[in-house]
């Protein structure tokens, strides 16, 4: 009998080497940390051209964000790679979700430039009241503590001045922590992290979402009240609602585990190239946050690019889509203009491979 244990164990062994040596090697695991040569080159070799949008989008105007997070959590599983469009709303469900490594794919070169910042200031920030001083350029409001709440951390650095003496300080500190990484920032980088830095020492807590031409600006919701905001149940979800919150997201900058790219959703590059990448690791993508992105991909007519896109990623059944309604989904009970709605990525797949998918308001239809 033993022998023959060790004969079936020894097949066994033989079949999983087998399995598991994909075009003659195993696949590699999900990285712990990335090296600043292999973060840089990904964002060099994944990224795509820069695209236009009407809109800056430094900040979220969606104001009920952190609505859906009790259900994400319920839904993913921590430790898998989350993907996400547009600004800091995503270190917000980075936090609560706790994936390995998470890609923020955006048409928007800004919005790389704007990670950088965000990574450099993290990187060089302990804790929250230190990183709002260095976002914001205004000095530290004394008697800030690791248990101060939104509230009362927004309202000390609203009443406090901005500096253009800590401005300047603070940019070059930008620079100086990305160029110790090696990073090769442009220049034009460089002004356009300029430019995006000094909407925060303008505004402060005060910065909104613009778009342009600008109308009607005092409907969206500010910086600030974006993080005092709390999901259904009154429960404070924000990156910065904690220090334990803003430490999880502070540790993937430190470990180049937020990568920023240039992307077209429906682009024939990144996505794709995004997904390849995690197969080759044997990782799955658990959440995909667009934004209301589908919009304009539905009124230039290539949804479907997008569709097959997602069908190139890794996924299971967990994987979780996120999309917000703008108007169309109004919640009168919360008087605000967007609706947060969650998908299932797989489905959402099938659904479009059998023809169910023609409009925009096909998909806002959908729920998991």
């Amino acid at each position: 009998m033993g022998r023959r244990r060790w004969f079936l164990a020894s097949i066994v062994a033989l079949a999983l080497a087998a399995g598991g040596a994909v075009h003659g090697r195993a696949p590699a695991a999900l990285p712990q940390r990335l090296t600043d040569g292999d973060f840089w080159k990904l964002i060099q070799t994944l990224s795509e051209p820069d695209g236009f949008f009407r809109s800056d989008n430094l900040v979220s105007n969606e104001d009920t964000f952190q609505v859906i997070v009790p259900d994400l959590q319920r839904l993913v599983k921590p430790g898998g790679v989350y993907i996400g469009v547009g600004p800091d709303q995503n270190f917000t469900y980075i936090a609560a979700l706790q994936p390995a490594i998470a890609f923020i794919p955006d048409i928007r070169r800004g919005n790389l430039q704007m990670h950088l910042l965000y990574k450099a200031l993290m990187e060089q920030s302990a804790d929250r009241a230190e990183f709002l001083s260095r976002l914001f350029s205004r000095k530290r409001p004394e008697g800030l503590t690791a248990l101060s709440t939104p509230q009362q951390l927004f309202a000390a650095f609203a009443a406090a001045d901005p500096s253009d003496a800590l401005f300047k300080q603070n940019y070059q500190g930008i620079l100086a922590t990305l160029a110790k990484h090696g990073f090769p920032i442009a220049d034009a980088d460089a002004r356009g992290i300029e430019y995006i830095f000094g909407s925060f020492y303008a505004s402060g807590p005060t910065l909104q979402y613009s778009s342009s031409p600008a109308a009607g600006r005092s409907r969206y919701p500010s910086f600030a009240e974006l993080q005092t905001a709390t999901d259904a149940a009154g429960v404070a979800r924000g990156y910065l609602a904690t220090e334990s919150a803003y430490r999880a997201v502070r540790s993937l900058e430190q470990r180049n585990l937020i990568v920023p790219l240039v992307a077209n959703f429906a682009g024939p590059k990144t996505l794709r190239a995004i997904g390849t990448w995690v197969g080759d690791r044997g990782g799955r993508v658990t959440t995909f946050y667009a934004s209301n992105v589908e919009q304009y991909l539905f009124q230039d007519g290539i949804w479907g690019d997008f569709a097959d896109n997602l069908a190139a990623l890794p996924t299971d059944a967990t994987t979780t889509f996120i999309r917000s309604c703008f108007n169309i989904c109004v919640n009168t009970s919360n008087n605000s203009r967007v609706v947060m709605l969650l998908d299932s990525v797989p489905a959402l797949v099938r659904d479009h491979r059998g023809g169910l998918i023609r409009t925009y308001y096909d998909v806002l239809g959908r729920t998991r």
